[in-house]
Parts: C-alpha cells; sequence; structure tokens
C-alpha cells in the first residue's frame, strides 16, 4: 500500500521570489511534485504553456470552474489563476509530495478543502525591497505594479495566518528553511 502524499501550499506577494524558491526546491527532492495552475493572463517572454502555467482563455477558465476541475481558483489583478484537481490528486494519491506555489486566496480555499495541507508564507526582507524586486523584473506596466503593491500589503497582513513564515531575504537560507519546513 502507497503511503499517502502531503500537500504543500507555497503562498505570498508577487514579487517575493516563490518561483525562485520553487525552482532550486525541485531538483534537490524527487518526490516533490509541482502542480502546475491554469491562469488566464498573458504568457510572459520564455513561459511555456503546460510547463509554467496552462494558458486559457477567460471562457476556458470559466468552463474549468463550472466543470469543478479546480482545486482552487481565485481572481487577481484582472486574471483567473487556479490549480487543475486531477494531477494533485493522482501526485497525492501515489505517495508524492505536490507543491502548490499560488495566491494567499487560493492557499486560504485550500485549507478548507485540504485542512491537514501545510501552508507555508513567503514573505519580503521590507515592503521597500518587493516593490524594487517588481520593478526589476520589467515585464509589468505601472498599473500592473500599483496593483501587485496594494494587494501585498493586504496578503502581508495574513501572514501570521498560516502554519509557518519565511523571509526570502538570502535564497540559500530560505530555502534550508523551507526544507526543514516540509521534510521536518
Amino acid at each position: 500500500m502507497t503511503t499517502p502524499g502531503k500537500l504543500i501550499v507555497l503562498t505570498g506577494p508577487s514579487g517575493v521570489g516563490k518561483g525562485t524558491l520553487v525552482r532550486s526546491l525541485l531538483p534537490r527532492h524527487q518526490n516533490l511534485f509541482l502542480s502546475i495552475s491554469a491562469t488566464t493572463r498573458q504568457p510572459r517572454a520564455g513561459e511555456v504553456d503546460g510547463q509554467d502555467y496552462f494558458f486559457k482563455t477567460r471562457e476556458q477558465f470559466e468552463g474549468m470552474i463550472a466543470a469543478g476541475e479546480l482545486l482552487e481558483w481565485a481572481e487577481y489583478a484582472g486574471n483567473y489563476y487556479g490549480t487543475p484537481l486531477p494531477p494533485v490528486e493522482t501526485q497525492v494519491n501515489q505517495g508524492n509530495f505536490v507543491l502548490l506555489e499560488i495566491e494567499v486566496v487560493g492557499a486560504n480555499f485550500v485549507k478548507k478543502i485540504y485542512p491537514e495541507a501545510l501552508r507555508i508564507f513567503i514573505l519580503p526582507p521590507s515592503f521597500t525591497e518587493l516593490e524594487e524586486r517588481l520593478r526589476g523584473r520589467g515585464n509589468d506596466s505601472e498599473v500592473a505594479i500599483a496593483k501587485r503593491l496594494a494587494r501585498a500589503q493586504e496578503e502581508l497582513a495574513m501572514s501570521h495566518e498560516f502554519d509557518h513564515e519565511i523571509i526570502n531575504d538570502d535564497l540559500e537560507t530560505a530555502l534550508v528553511e523551507l526544507e526543514k519546513v516540509i521534510f521536518s
């Protein structure tokens, strides 16, 4: 009989470094499966459909909602984001650790469905640093950055509601702390 897997939710404001942490963590742990989210936002340069996200039209995404095909979903900065349910269920049932890198609203929704999920909030070293990271990406308009910063303030206020908080100031330090939380 296969030992049940574990659902790990990684969240935090846009620009906090969730993606960088995940890209560093995955090659170090073969039993970690990254759930690929679906979104209605346009792909950024270099992003690949089915690898970075499942890029959907608004109509396709709303069809997934209606069909109950999403573990969680939220609308963020004018676009939908969500986690397709079947791949998550399959991996957890096979005994793997499934990592969700999702928005705070979605992370709170997952808690209702999977109360045993391990929920980790990634924090920036400071709000100023978060703003610098978002601007440094160079791929969002001023309007989009302003929306992300306003949303980040709301999200940071909810960080204490999560099982663990990790400050992403130094990548290697944050990565080691994340590993301790996941695998202890």
